[in-house]
């Protein structure tokens, strides 16, 4: 079925693969902590943390195939690079922010175990991290849809990208004249 030269995905599909996980990775992790903390169940605590880390992995990955996904779509019609720059952007923000919370995780994970004095604010400090994460990966989602989903876009954001590509081939066409 597939050739010894064919890679079994690109850039783009390796980033559409990843990049959901970081948002809904952590939109669950937080529910499950606030459960946890609700319930004043460290099991449950320990499993959003579980959560929260792998989210954040999966930002890493997600950072790691941005810039290949970037470079095959940038040059597409009605794409626009301010598009692309703005959902870059945030998305670095949300991955600083998720190290962050995956590092409060790994903390909050080891308090518990050892039932530490600062169990319970490494848990708070995780959970406001986490939500945090969780609001700013809602924008981060929205920014990155925007690219290829024009049905998504602010009506302003569409005529901004279409003028610019039409301005672009406007001078393209000079330039054949």
């Amino acid at each position: 079925m597939f050739t010894k030269n064919k890679k079994l995905m690109n850039d783009a599909h390796l980033h559409l693969v990843v990049n959901h996980f970081p948002i809904i990775g952590t939109i669950f992790g937080l529910g499950i902590l606030i459960a946890g903390l609700v319930l004043k169940n460290n099991s449950v605590k320990n499993t959003a943390y579980i959560v929260l880390i792998v989210a954040a992995i999966f930002a890493f990955l997600s950072m790691s195939t941005g810039d290949g996904a970037e470079e095959m779509v940038e040059d597409m019609p009605n794409i626009g690079k301010q598009i692309i720059h703005e959902h870059e952007e945030l998305a670095e923000k949300l991955a600083l922010l998720l190290y962050a919370t995956g590092i409060f995780s790994l903390v909050s994970v080891y308090t518990s175990i050892k039932n530490h004095k600062f169990s319970k604010i490494t848990s708070y400090i995780t959970l406001i991290l986490a939500l945090g994460a969780a609001v700013l990966g809602s924008s981060v989602g929205t920014s990155g849809g925007e690219i290829r989903h024009t049905e998504i876009r602010d009506n302003t954001l569409n005529s901004a990208v279409e003028n610019g590509n039409s301005q672009s081939e406007s001078t393209t066409d000079k330039n054949e004249d």
